[in-house]
């Protein structure tokens, strides 16, 4: 009489605990963020691709010339800069864009005296959520 007592405590204190609000409200996640690559030369700054849909982004730029450059993002009320990123090695920038037009530019003292041309990055809508997206971070 004592176990059956126990059983029926058990079984109704879990029952009891898996009463709750069912109102439960699932919040979307941001959109997976996007790797756009990139590389600084003599004459231009070219990033690829150069069409995305609004979200997360990371750039990652590498610099081919002979002098350290900086890497800046600017454009819709943004200015990113990166620190000097020194020749052969790689610069990186993360930022969440909304829609419209950038300009990925790299300067240096040298830059200054020739000009750069800097790259176009064109920012569409915005990209879906990454709920139901397996394996991410």
């Amino acid at each position: 009489m004592r176990a059956t007592a126990c059983a029926g405590l058990a079984i109704a204190a879990a029952l009891f605990g898996g009463c709750g609000e069912e109102d439960f409200e699932n919040q979307a996640r941001a959109p997976v963020r996007v790797a756009l690559t990139g590389v600084i030369q003599d004459d231009e700054v070219t990033v690829s691709p150069s069409k995305v849909g609004a979200g997360p982004v990371e750039i990652t730029i590498s610099n081919q010339t002979d002098s350290p450059h900086s890497i800046t993002l600017e454009g819709e009320s943004i200015v990113e800069r990166s620190d000097a990123v020194q020749p052969g090695a790689t610069g990186t920038i993360q930022k969440t864009l909304s829609p419209g037009s950038y300009e990925v530019k790299a300067g240096s003292e040298r830059a200054v005296r020739r000009e750069i041309r800097p790259a176009v990055l064109e920012i569409g809508r915005k990209r879906r959520n990454s709920n139901n997206e397996l394996l991410l971070p």
